[in-house]
């Protein structure tokens, strides 16, 4: 298993990351256990969550279940020092989450304190911020994306406040690095150079959606996560499942995540099974599993720390670590390319 480490951080984790948002929903707790131990058999050493987690869906009542989930593992005896840990605080805009309320230095020590419980754990290795507090592009907003209502000042100036608030958790040994997650280039160049300013711990990476199907990140965001050392962590880089080839031709596989949410969070269009067919395709002229391709394309780009991957069955995480050594010819990465730019932007 391919290893690197987090930013300008000594935390090192493995290029793939196993993903923790079914558990306790799509996902029994004994599931969600077993996963855990087969990622760690097989060398993957990172587990993401957040304090919203399960999904499919999002309900008040299951809010916290996902990180009960890995709390519940650690208590049966999981080793901690086995483990990266990677959590989230909600943003605004989810009501039964502190009312729905911005991220704030008021916020961050009852977040934390929420996850340390529900996590049974001393501390988090990674703590990161779910969305920006003035929205983002992600998640198909950037068709209509409009910055003009944002307040300059006040996100610099909430940026620097919870930055003092994030360095009294460090303090605490309650954290050990901060990330973001769903940002912008500009924002990500604000939180790197408000903590050369006035301090507090340094971003070492961002968590947004990145798949042979949603390349946003390759032009500004790439630029800048070179420039200032931060470590790109991708979520669905299998683009919901579509990337398997398991929705082609109108299929609706029982219990898969196209059952549980029919527009894929705007993902599922007629252009998106286009550009699946292509990339298809190439792994087929290559004899390339497609699930190994998409993945290894992810791990593998320049700005990558980790591809961070969900599985709602030991089959499917078995199939993920049957590919973990897979590298891409120049020949596959050319005909990627051909396809990339045959269908661009499909959702």
């Amino acid at each position: 298993m391919q290893m690197t480490k987090l930013g300008r951080t000594d935390i090192e984790v493995s290029k793939f990351c196993l993903g923790s948002m079914t558990w306790g929903t799509q996902n029994t707790f004994a599931e969600g256990h077993a996963q855990i131990d087969r990622a760690l058999e097989a060398g993957i050493n990172f587990v993401d969550t957040a304090e919203m987690y399960p999904v499919n869906p999002l309900s008040e009542e299951t809010q916290g279940r996902t990180e009960e989930v890995i709390g519940e593992w650690f208590a049966n005896g999981g080793a901690r020092d086995r483990m990266v840990l990677a959590t989230k605080h909600s943003g605004n805009g989810i009501k039964y989450v502190r009312d729905g309320g911005d991220i704030t230095p008021a916020s961050i020590p009852q977040a934390v304190e929420g996850s340390l419980k529900r996590l049974k754990t001393d501390f988090i290795d990674l703590y990161q911020f779910h969305w920006p507090n003035r929205g983002s592009y992600m998640f198909r907003k950037n068709w209509t994306y409009d910055p003009t209502s944002q307040d300059r000042a006040a996100t610099l100036q909430n940026i620097e406040d919870c930055l003092g608030a994030l360095q009294i958790e460090v303090d605490k040994g309650r954290i050990r690095a901060f990330g973001m997650s769903n940002e912008s280039a500009w924002g990500l160049t604000q939180w790197a150079n408000a903590s050369e300013r006035v301090g507090g711990p340094r971003v070492a990476t961002v968590q947004n959606e990145y798949s042979l199907m949603c390349r946003l990140a390759d032009t500004d965001v790439a630029e800048c996560l070179h420039n200032e050392d931060i470590g790109m962590l991708s979520f669905s880089p299998l683009a919901t499942g579509l990337l398997t080839g398991k929705y082609q031709n109108g299929a609706v596989p029982d219990g898969s995540r196209l059952s549980l949410s029919p527009e894929l969070g705007g993902r599922k269009t007629p252009r998106a099974f286009q550009a699946v067919d292509a990339y298809l395709a190439v792994a087929e002229k290559h004899g390339l599993d497609p699930v190994h391709m998409a993945m290894a394309f992810v791990r593998d780009r320049p700005f990558m720390a980790s591809a961070i991957f969900g599985a709602t069955s030991m089959e499917q995480l078995e199939r993920i670590i049957a590919g973990a050594d897979v590298v891409l010819s120049d020949e596959v990465m050319a005909d990627i390319d051909l396809a990339h730019r045959a269908h661009p932007m499909p959702y």
